[in-house]
């Protein structure tokens, strides 16, 4: 299941800002928190990440209706809740803020309704054979030979491998806030190397434990057997490969350099993302966005995609 996640001009504005970022056109792994949409596709711009990251990526069809009179209504309502001090505009700590309360809304809410739907026992735990039975209908042995869940063996393993990761205290269960991480791993720091290993398993096809250059393309643009050329963004990344993400220069990517690419160090995606915005909105260019520069350009931040709106205004005091 790709990750990837990440737009160009996003890196673009942050190296006119002069932040150190990777330089790829797609991010992984931790974009996911702020969205499940890639910021780019097929080398174009996609709009629903940025609406996904401003609101959420919870209920998105609820308001996929909304004319455009009815989105800057209620995108209004929701830019006086990120104006905490009320002078009119918003800012860049402002709209990061924002971005990390639907970040964390999302995980919370997404725990919640995982966690309710498997049962937790009467000490507020869960067990391995618990999920298993729920997840994948049956709690036999996935590697005995002719088990119901020999076909799943591969998934299970892999869940049982990320759920003795996330078990903390060694005991077999899981509590709430370990099933967080098992279901969030991206946001959790001794889950990291779960996230590398998966990402591996994602995109090495040829099964060796490392990703080449081919694989790497292949990810990040799937439908290239249709294609009658090779799009400039394409090359650009095969360069980013050799440049940057092969660092030992052995034309693969090993664990290390996977790591360094998908988790790199000191980047935070709420900040990026909340550049990102303002330097999209920003008219007048000072480095804010007022009320009516960001309605003027409402599509950037909700267009048909007010996402889970009630939600976003009753709890973002809770944080």
């Amino acid at each position: 299941m790709s990750r990837l996640q990440y737009l160009s001009l996003v890196l673009a504005v942050l190296a006119a800002c002069t932040i150190a970022v990777p330089t790829d056109k797609k991010q992984r792994s931790l974009d996911k928190s702020l969205s499940d949409i890639d910021h780019e596709e097929n080398g174009e711009h996609n709009a629903d990440y940025d609406h996904d990251a401003f609101l959420g990526h919870e209920d998105k069809k609820t308001f996929d209706q909304l004319s455009p009179e009815e989105s800057k209504e209620r995108l209004a309502i929701i830019i006086r809740k990120i104006d905490k001090n009320n002078d009119g505009y918003v800012t860049e700590d402002e709209l990061q803020e924002w971005i990390q309360y639907v970040q964390k809304r999302y995980i919370i809410n997404d725990t919640d309704r995982m966690w309710k739907d498997h049962h937790p026992d009467e000490d507020n735990t869960l067990s391995w054979p618990s999920y298993q039975k729920r997840t994948f209908g049956y709690d036999d042995d996935p590697n005995v030979k002719g088990s119901r869940t020999e076909a799943y063996a591969d998934m299970i393993n892999r869940d049982r491998r990320r759920w003795d990761k996330a078990d903390k205290n060694r005991d077999g269960r899981l509590s709430k806030e370990e099933f967080m991480d098992f279901l969030h791993p991206e946001d959790a720091e001794h889950m990291r190397d779960i996230v590398v290993m998966e990402t591996i398993e994602d995109i090495d096809k040829d099964k060796d434990g490392m990703i080449d250059l081919e694989e790497y393309i292949a990810d990040m643009w799937p439908n290239r057997e249709n294609a009658d050329e090779e799009p400039d963004w394409v090359k650009s990344e095969r360069k980013q490969f050799h440049t940057y993400r092969d660092q030992n220069k052995d034309g693969k990517l090993d664990s290390a350099e996977v790591k360094r690419w998908i988790l790199p160090d000191n980047f935070d995606h709420a900040r990026a993302e909340s550049k990102h915005l303002i330097y999209e909105g920003d008219g007048d260019k000072d480095g804010k966005l007022s009320h009516e520069e960001i309605l003027e350009k409402y599509d950037l931040f909700v267009g048909s995609q007010a996402t889970d709106f009630g939600e976003a205004l009753t709890r973002h005091d809770e944080f």
